[in-house]
């Protein structure tokens, strides 16, 4: 929940509302990682595919990016570490998604325009 301070509040009291609001270090640590996985081209691309496409393989990725299978998967992996992909096996294959979560909507969003 975000709240708005006034210049008129008392200094003491905003400083201590603001420093609860940001002792949930484990969020903050966990939103910052988040933003940094993305910040790398490879797996903002995987993260755009996924917007524009239900899901794909591995084999898909790798293809459409013209990098390896192994670059994919170890990308995917931190992804998925991280919430921001899920996965579906069907036999030998497994199929990535992008996760439904608060993040992931503010790349669908950010990428709407790209």
């Amino acid at each position: 929940m975000l709240s708005c301070y006034h210049m008129n509040d008392n200094s003491n009291d905003m400083t201590n509302n603001i420093k609860k609001e940001l002792a949930n270090e484990k969020a903050v640590l966990r939103c910052a990682g988040q933003f940094g996985l993305v910040g790398d081209p490879t797996r903002m691309k995987i993260c755009w595919l996924l917007c524009q496409h239900k899901e794909l393989s591995v084999g898909d990725i790798a293809e459409i990016l013209g990098v390896s299978v192994s670059v994919v998967s170890h990308s995917l992996k931190k992804l998925k570490q991280n919430d921001l992909v899920e996965s579906r096996q069907e036999y030998k294959h497994v199929f990535y998604s992008l996760a439904d979560t608060g993040f992931t909507n503010i790349i669908r969003n950010s990428l709407k325009f790209v």
